[in-house]
This record gives C-alpha cells, sequence and structure tokens, in this order.
C-alpha cells in the first residue's frame, strides 16, 4: 500500500510542476501579448485622404481624435476639389473618409486613403446623391 501511495504522490506532484510550469509560460506568453497590444495602441501611423469628383457637399474624415473603438469625426463642409489631407492616426484607429454629394444632374465622388506611398483603399460611387467611402484598417493592426 505503500508504494501505491507513494506513487500517487510522485504523480501528483509531477502534474503539479508540470501545471505550474505550464502558467508560467502561459503568463510569460500572455505578458508578450500585452506588451504588443500596448505598443499597437500607442504607435502612430500617418495617411492621406484624397477625395475627388464634382458637388461634393461635405467630407467627414477621422482626424486623429476620440478613442480608437469610437474616433472623432471632423467635417469639412463645401469642401474645394481635389480636396487632401494628412493626419496622425493611433493604435488600431481604422482610417475613414467619407465624402457626400447630392446633385439633380448627378454627383461624382473618389475617396482614397494611402500610407506610406500605398493605396489602402479606394472606391468611386456616383448618382442623384452619393454617400460613398474609404475606411481602411489600420498598418499597425494588421
Amino acid at each position: 500500500m505503500t508504494r501505491a501511495i507513494r506513487a500517487i504522490r510522485a504523480t501528483r506532484t509531477a502534474v503539479c510542476a508540470a501545471a505550474v510550469t505550464g502558467l508560467a509560460l502561459g503568463l510569460s506568453s500572455c505578458s508578450e501579448a500585452v506588451d504588443q497590444v500596448d505598443k499597437a495602441v500607442n504607435e502612430t501611423y500617418v495617411v492621406t485622404y484624397e477625395v475627388t469628383g464634382k458637388n461634393v457637399d461635405s467630407i467627414g474624415f477621422h482626424g486623429g481624435g476620440g478613442k480608437a473603438m469610437d474616433p472623432k469625426v471632423e467635417t469639412v463642409t463645401n469642401p474645394e476639389l481635389p480636396w487632401t489631407k494628412t493626419v496622425t492616426l493611433r493604435g488600431i484607429m481604422p482610417a475613414a473618409v467619407m465624402p457626400v454629394a447630392a446633385d439633380i444632374e448627378g454627383a461624382e465622388v473618389e475617396c482614397r486613403i494611402t500610407y506610406k506611398g500605398k493605396v489602402l483603399e479606394e472606391q468611386s460611387a456616383g448618382g442623384l446623391a452619393t454617400a460613398g467611402g474609404c475606411i481602411a484598417e489600420s498598418p499597425i493592426a494588421g
């Protein structure tokens, strides 16, 4: 009976040691993940918005204010086209530009978001009333 009890105790000790080791390793990788998230949240990136077309009434865009998941939308009314704006965004905040146009003869809008010379998103739309836009995932998040 003593051998059986010793074997059970040895097995329990080995299982506990493995669990503690796994927990320590898990916390280590969890800590690394937290560090990566912190870095991504605090890192900044610069994008340029471009809007062209005709009869654009307003342009809404993420200008860097607000929170990553609740960005503040800035608005320009009656913009002169072509319109460009370079902004600094933070972390996982998506880059977004949303032109709005309405014209009886037909409205046209095109938008583009560039990052380091690379087009992240590009869209165009037309019609009587056009509310289009470009939304791009943060290059830091990807």
